[in-house]
């Protein structure tokens, strides 16, 4: 997502090398790169002319820090100007897994989820659902109120089972009213935190969808309403988010597709135009994918400053901390590196969403080096983990036993060359001794022993 964006803005830095200070001639050209690069990720005319004017007012007379070089002065103005876009101090996380949603009421507290058919909303109530559950310890309850579609209520019955939250039932010729009341009245008596309406969507905006989905929010009356926009429609999904706004008391979008082709516009045009926060973006088809969506985090994605602070929350989430402190107890007592414990270490990265995700989160310098895709190196994991699980068990305890022979056995086994085998034991002695010279100390060798590490790495 907004890989051109990316990579457009983080040449600015090299054009304004040598400069003692930012004026209007040096920042011309810089200026024009950001609004060229804006216009190609789809952000909408009017958005670009007022994020461009307020960039160039800060920049004017800048001075340059003593510590700063005038091109990171002027990403540092862009970077407050996009948090500034994209929601401001309102949508920036105010600490580790936090949750952007009002819940503070009596419960049940309601949600309700507006949008066009295939925005990918009733995909989002199953994921919010799923992290109201297992992050926020909520006991969930969900309902469709989708007449129109028999199978959007099989859907999300589905959908509960797969993420174990509470269904309840609904038929086409019940009245969505109707629907919204009875499930409101149930989850107050068996004492669910949240209900999560899920409400029908149309091809096109038409008022007999608005007249419904106004007498659902009137008879509920929802402490969140949330518009759920899919980022690949670029401006179509800007001016449907704007009608929907001036139907409807929205509180928030959740922008969907986030992880496609798309261009992302979307996310930086939407608040702008509704004035309503961002507040979960989604980032992958799997239930779990869907993150808070907070401004300054995404301004650092966007410069290629990278995401370190979601990164240390998807290790909060999904690592194994009980297998984590398995292997530091092992190294304390001396024991040697073994291949059982790469596979746990490639097996808690594939729980973070693999490498590509974990590239995507990291600043641009550190994954400069890498020469394969997160694509092909994901590949190349999955191949490392083949041979791995070809090995015998004494075999993975005492790598020292695998000679020529062994070679050969294991690279059958994983259906490989022997050279694959021989590139994996070298990496393996690489990583054995990065996890010496953490043991003593070492940070900075252990940071230049990690060169040629993993996969396309030199």
């Amino acid at each position: 997502m907004l890989d051109n964006l990316t990579n457009r803005l983080s040449g600015i830095v090299k054009q304004l090398r040598g400069q003692s200070r930012l004026s209007e001639d040096n920042i011309a050209d810089a200026l024009r790169e950001v609004r060229m690069a804006l216009l190609e990720a789809d952000v909408g005319l009017a958005v670009v002319k007022d994020f461009i004017a307020k960039v160039k007012e800060k920049s004017l007379g800048a001075e340059v820090l003593q510590s700063l070089t005038p091109g990171q002065a002027f990403i540092g103005i862009v970077n407050t100007e996009l948090i500034a876009l994209m929601g401001g101090a309102d949508n920036i996380a105010p600490q580790l897994n936090a949750l952007p949603l009002n819940l503070a009421t009596t419960p049940p507290a309601i949600l309700l989820m507006a949008g066009l058919q295939g925005a990918g909303k009733t995909t989002s109530v199953g994921k919010l659902a799923k992290l109201l559950k297992e992050r926020h310890k909520k006991k969930v309850l969900v309902v469709s109120a989708d007449v129109y579609r028999p199978a959007a209520i099989e859907q999300l019955r589905t959908l509960a089972k797969q993420v174990g939250v509470d269904f309840f039932e609904s038929d086409i010729t019940q009245k969505p009213v109707d629907i919204a009341l009875a499930a409101r009245d149930w989850a107050r008596i068996h004492f669910h935190d949240v209900l999560i309406v899920d409400t029908a969507g149309r091809l096109a905006i038409d008022e007999a969808m608005m007249a419904e989905i106004k007498a659902v929010h009137a008879a509920i009356l929802p402490i969140e309403t949330l518009f759920t926009v899919d980022a690949m429609q670029g401006q179509d999904a800007v001016n449907v988010a704007k009608a929907f706004n001036e139907a409807l008391p929205l509180t928030g979008v959740i922008l969907t597709k986030l992880d496609g082709d798309s261009r992302g516009g979307a996310a930086l045009s939407v608040r702008h135009v509704t004035g309503k926060p961002i507040k979960f973006a989604g980032v992958s088809e799997k239930m779990d994918g869907l993150e808070p969506f907070y401004a300054d985090r995404m301004a650092s994605r966007i410069l290629g400053m990278g995401d370190v602070l979601s990164l240390i929350e998807d290790a909060h989430k999904n690592v194994d901390m009980a297998e984590a402190q398995k292997l530091a107890d092992k190294f304390k007592k001396g024991k040697a590196f073994d291949f059982d414990d790469f596979k746990m270490q490639l097996s808690q990265m594939r729980k973070m969403g693999g490498m590509s995700a974990m590239m995507d989160k990291l600043p641009s310098h550190l994954t400069q080096a890498a020469t394969q895709s997160p694509e092909l190196q994901e590949k190349q994991l999955r191949r490392t983990e083949g041979i791995i699980n070809a090995m015998t068990p004494a075999e993975r305890r005492k790598p020292e036993l695998i000679k020529a022979s062994r070679k050969r056995r294991i690279a059958t086994g994983a259906g490989v060359q022997v050279q694959e085998v021989n590139r994996l034991m070298a990496q393996f002695e690489q990583m054995q001794k990065m996890m010496k010279m953490m043991k003593g100390g070492g940070m900075a060798k252990m940071m230049r022993g990690m060169k040629g590490m993993m996969p396309g790495m030199k």
